[in-house]
């Protein structure tokens, strides 16, 4: 798994290109401010450690979410992070449980259309970690 995390002061998406045929509807813009950003990558021998690498992602995302004193956080299926490519169904699995971890933590989460071009709006502030990359 490969993980970038970018703090945003702000981030805003607009779906505009469906790419998985049975992902739900989405056609609503959302905009945040003050977000933690996690554009993620699962790769596909992830498949055989799904609860290690998912354990380790909460553990990433709960470090970083503490060192920006983050409150909400956004999780983003970003596929351009390797040339490895975990199944659709794998990666949404390993985002809900994390989603639902970082919940059950007192976080704020929200996950971007999974299955969908975005269109990306993002303001990053220049503090040191205000971008960090992570190799799970």
């Amino acid at each position: 798994m490969k993980l970038l995390l970018i703090y945003a002061n702000n981030f805003g998406y607009t779906p505009t290109t469906k790419t998985l045929e049975d992902a739900e509807a989405h056609t609503e813009s959302h905009d945040f401010e003050k977000v933690q950003t996690a554009f993620i990558q699962a790769e596909a021998e992830d498949a055989d450690r799904e609860a290690d690498v998912t354990k380790k992602l909460v553990k990433n995302l709960k470090w970083i979410m503490k060192k920006n004193e983050a409150e909400t956080l956004i999780l983003h299926s970003f596929a351009h992070l390797s040339e490895s490519k975990a199944d659709p169904d794998l990666t949404k699995s390993i985002f809900d449980k994390a989603e639902e971890k970082m919940k059950n933590a007192g976080y704020t989460v929200h996950q971007t259309p999974f299955g969908y071009f975005l269109d990306l709006r993002l303001d990053a502030p220049g503090l040191s970690l205000a971008r960090v990359f992570k190799d799970l």
